[in-house]
Formats: structure tokens, sequence, C-alpha cells
């Protein structure tokens, strides 16, 4: 039997700046939105431009990291799986989202309090291991 692939890479810029959560284990999960831009001319020779929106989360000690490092406008490599979660609302209405589970992360440009890490040049950033267990947060 085949194996499926289910794999996504983007460049872009945080479009708010990342929220931290606690699943009822303890264990950190931080989310935000990425927006990625492309553009092209189209036949007529006019410059054309689209933006997608990407909702990201990340688990654990990359978590924390987003949190720290992360803001509003930074630009970053984000590299993991779609996953869609779905919920009922408090109006009884099934409400869907498709999220990047990151699982590898490059922070792309200057971090204002890089002089605090140990490392000033590390920018890139692994998942724990366990990124595919999905617990649910408080």
């Amino acid at each position: 039997m085949a194996r499926g692939l289910n794999k996504v890479m983007i460049i872009g810029r945080l479009g708010r700046e990342p929220e931290m959560r606690f699943t009822s284990g303890g264990r950190p999960v931080a989310s935000f939105s990425v927006v990625t831009t492309r553009g092209w001319t189209n036949n007529e020779g006019e410059r054309q431009e689209e933006s997608e929106w990407f909702h990201v989360v990340t688990w654990g000690g990359l978590a924390e990291l987003c949190k720290k490092r992360l803001h509003k406008g930074s630009q970053v490599y984000v590299e993991g799986r779609l996953q869609t979660r779905c919920w009922d609302g408090p109006d009884g209405e099934r409400h869907y989202r498709t999220e990047l589970v990151a699982q590898e992360l490059i922070f792309l440009d200057g971090y204002e309090g890089a002089s605090e890490v140990e490392d000033e040049d590390e920018t890139e950033f692994f998942a724990d291991e366990d990124v595919g267990h999905q617990e649910h947060l408080d």
C-alpha cells in the first residue's frame, strides 16, 4: 500500500502576535497567523498580487520559542502538516479550521532580544518528537 504525504512549506509574515495556551496536562501550545503573498503579471501586462492566510499551531518547546521570539510582522519559514479540526460552537453550529501544525521553524529576520539567547545565530528550530499527538486545550 502506498503511503500518503502531508507536507506544507511556507514563508511569510505573522499577521498577529502569537497566542500561548496550555493543555489540561500543562503542555504549551502557541498559535498565530502567517500571510504569504504571490505576484504575477496577467495577460494584459498588469501586475497582480494575491495573499493567502495560514493558521499555524506549534507545540511544546517550539511553542514557547515562538511566543518569546516572534511578533506581528516577523518573517518566518514554517514546515509542517495540514490538520483540520472541527467543533460545535455555543450556538450548536459545527465549525471547521484547517491548521498548519508546525514541525520546523526558521526565524528569517532579526530578533530584538537576541542578546538574551545563548546562541544568537540559532534561527532554526524543530518541534518536539510527539508533535502528531493531539491534546485538547483547556
